[in-house]
């Protein structure tokens, strides 16, 4: 078995589709980054509870930062 290497937490991910390999075909459709960035200004992005679990386990293993919303009270 291989060790796993520690995350660090506070590394940030930076995602720049100009130097996607996949940049222009079908899989931009289906690109989370795609996803948030097609919407009108103003739409929220609304993720359903598998989802969100999702994320978290994908957060857990290192592959994607934590969300940092935050709901205001209103």
């Amino acid at each position: 078995m291989s060790e796993q290497t520690p995350v660090d937490s506070e590394a940030t991910v930076t995602i720049d589709c100009d130097r996607c390999v996949l940049q222009h075909t079908s899989a931009c459709k289906g690109c989370l980054v795609s996803f948030v960035l097609d919407r009108d200004p103003g739409d929220a992005v609304i993720i359903d509870a598998d989802e969100a679990r999702a994320l978290r386990v994908l957060h857990r293993a290192g592959l994607l930062p934590p969300s940092r919303f935050e709901a205001n009270a209103s």
